[in-house]
């Protein structure tokens, strides 16, 4: 699929490369049910996703999501998950029903928000999951596979810390400060306008499937609102389902643990201001819910 196309057959056949690396017996079934899926959308819909690739993430802002990429990750999920994803701690995904939000949790692959999205709706949160932001570094949106996943959400372009940036994502320390500002303010808006915000204080992908520290910046996104609460999730098994460098999904079990939603008002009372010892303590919150090697 070139840069600016997104035609039918382009769009059917890019999307199938990317799922039949350990799903080759699956191919024309994945090939069927994305036409049925594409065809049922019609030819406006094609269009406006050809728009949206070509400008999703050309400057620093908020881009919102694409009904037709949502519904295609959502009917090819059971050929890419082949064993059922498990969700422990559902319950506490209705506690934050309504309330602004910030999911906060671990970072292990690209598909990380994907998969978080799709196991909100699987777990009956589809009214979260629904007015999920996800904030982006700038590689979320470098090639055409990435933006397209990236569309099943709405997200924020925010530049990468320069502490855990590589070659590709690097940038002016003046250009990073004035991006981060403008993040942090679009952010709040958002929340204030009702949107729940997923943020990896992590910063990057980790390279040895164990947490790194959280970024003290992060704690920025935890000032908007006075009511705020913060959601901890633990996922495990998406280093596997789509591993760094990798070109196609695998097989994979995936597990996502939701704790129980913390007051950022709560935490500030007992940590104060500093950024580092808050980020350290929701670091925590992550951590007690994932395996030892993902802690």
């Amino acid at each position: 699929m070139h840069q600016q196309e997104c035609g039918r057959e382009p769009l059917i056949e890019t999307i199938t490369s990317l799922l039949v690396h350990e799903h080759a017996r699956d191919a024309n079934r994945i090939r069927r049910t994305l036409a049925q899926t594409i065809d049922a959308a019609g030819p406006s819909a094609i269009a406006e996703l050809s728009h949206r690739l070509a400008s999703t993430g050309a400057d620093w802002g908020y881009y919102g999501h694409d009904p037709l990429v949502r519904r295609i990750h959502h009917v090819l999920a059971e050929c890419v998950l082949e064993h059922p994803p498990v969700v422990v701690g559902a319950e506490n995904l209705a506690a934050v029903d309504g309330m602004p939000v910030v999911l906060v949790s671990n970072h292990l692959s690209y598909s990380d928000a994907n998969i978080i999205e799709l196991l909100l709706h699987q777990a009956g949160a589809s009214a979260l999951a629904d007015r999920l932001t996800v904030v982006a570094g700038p590689k979320v949106y470098s090639n055409l596979t990435r933006r397209f996943s990236s569309l099943c959400f709405g997200t924020i372009k925010t530049p990468q810390s320069s502490v855990v940036a590589t070659d590709e994502a690097a940038m002016d320390a003046r250009e990073v400060a004035r991006a981060a500002r403008l993040t942090i303010q679009i952010a709040h808006e958002r929340l204030r306008n009702g949107e729940a915000l997923l943020v990896f204080p992590e910063g990057t992908r980790s390279r040895t499937g164990a947490m790194q520290t959280f970024l003290p910046a992060a704690a920025r996104y935890f000032d908007g609102s006075p009511d705020l609460q913060l959601l901890p999730i633990g996922l495990a098994g998406t280093d596997r389902l789509f591993p760094i460098n990798a070109a196609a999904i695998n097989h994979a079990r995936i597990e996502m643990r939701v704790g129980r939603p913390v007051s950022s008002a709560q935490l500030h009372v007992h940590i104060g201001r500093n950024r580092r010892a808050l980020m350290a303590r929701i670091a925590g919150l992550v951590a007690d819910l994932l395996p030892e090697h993902h802690r």
